[in-house]
């Protein structure tokens, strides 16, 4: 089981924005590849604590994995997980300032000489899901256009940095000679700038192409959650590395099935017949039909509750139910001969109503469906 964001920063689920980026810092340094050459256990920790800050410093995320743990992000290749050096040192070498003399990357292997991997930018898409798919997981495969290093592109060494992606300047001050470096403005820190490319590229060497996407949905997502596809976005130029395809969820509206957390409610409208004699009826689920019994004197607004017919939990925690609302259809029009009948039974003893214990009123009936 995976550990606790939380725990791994320790800090507590009320932290500040600040109080996260603090602790976050402080394990980095900590556990940085170069205080710890060699050391496998401190890399983990490393590529750890850079996974829960990635998580924790977005509101939007933090506020998702808050509601849905490690949930919110894995199944099927999405979340945050499985982070390597290069992701990290691309996306946070800001939370480390001059901590490690003024560059970031080069650790362990992972650039040389304070070049850092370029990452691309991210794409973003809408999927559309019906609450059948959204109830067992579905394989999706989904057409998207993103930027793609050009076939014949060639690359060279920067000659202003040397291919190392940093400068470093020496200034003469009052306290001294002092030295700082910064990314290369030339090739943004990569190393390397265009030699040559095909007629078609841009000026980085990459093209627009489309390419089918598989997306494996987990089964319990809900609307507006969004998952992440790792280096299906825009690539990189150079030894780049390519960005993530971020997949927002939007769940359809269905005909007769209503959603409510991993609950489903559905309107069962029976006829005052079937109601006095009882009856049985076939209703569609999200996982099949499934026929139900309806007792002789069904009241209206009795509530059926088919356990586990619901949407299985995204944190794993089984299903929820499918509560059936049975409604008694009174007719609008009758016969003469139809009114005749409900006269006569207008005064009749087993027509006047006789409310049981066990005839709940709606609130009782409410507070049972949160139960």
């Amino acid at each position: 089981m995976k550990e606790d964001f939380y725990d791994i920063l320790g800090i507590s689920k009320n932290a500040t924005a600040a109080e996260i980026k603090k602790a976050y810092r402080k394990k980095a340094i900590e556990f940085h590849p170069d205080k710890n050459p060699g050391d496998a256990k401190a890399e983990e920790m490393f590529k750890k604590a850079a996974e829960a800050y990635e998580v924790l410093s977005d509101p939007d995320k933090k506020a998702r994995y808050d509601q849905y743990g490690h949930q919110a992000f894995e199944g099927g290749g999405f979340g945050g997980g499985g982070m390597n050096m290069d992701d990290i040192f691309s996306q946070f070498g800001d939370i480390f300032g001059g901590a490690f003399g003024g560059g970031f990357g080069g650790f362990g292997g992972f650039g040389g000489g304070g070049q850092r991997r370029v990452k691309g930018s991210n794409l973003r898409i809408r999927v559309k899901l019906t609450l059948e798919e959204i109830a067992n997981g579905v394989d999706k495969k989904i057409k998207v256009k993103r930027k793609k290093q050009a076939p014949g592109t060639t690359y060279k060494t920067c000659t202003t940095c040397g291919g190392h992606g940093q400068v470093t300047k020496i200034q003469n001050t009052i306290l001294g000679r002092m030295q700082t470096s910064a990314t290369c403005s030339t090739c943004g820190g990569a190393g390397q700038i265009i030699d040559a490319k095909p007629a078609g590229a841009d000026a980085q060497g990459m093209i627009l192409a489309e390419e089918t996407v598989s997306i494996k949905i987990p089964a319990g997502v809900v609307d507006g959650m969004q998952l992440k596809v790792s280096g299906k976005g825009n690539e990189a130029p150079g030894n780049g590395i390519a960005g993530d395809l971020l997949v927002a969820i939007e769940e359809e509206t269905h005909p007769f099935l209503q959603r409510e957390g991993d609950n489903l409610h559905y309107d069962l409208y029976i006829s005052i017949s079937e109601a006095v004699l009882g009856t049985s009826k076939e209703i569609e689920t999200v996982t099949g039909k499934v026929r139900i019994k309806i007792e002789p004197g069904a009241q209206s607004g009795k509530i059926l509750r088919l356990r586990n017919k619901g949407i299985p939990s995204i944190n794993g925690y089984g299903s929820g139910d499918l509560l059936v609302h049975v409604n008694v259809w009174t007719p609008k029009s009758l016969t003469k001969e139809q009114k005749d009948f409900f006269e006569k039974m207008k005064n009749d003893d087993h027509f006047t109503p006789k409310p049981e214990k066990d005839d709940k009123s709606f609130f009782e009936k409410v507070k049972d469906m949160f139960s």
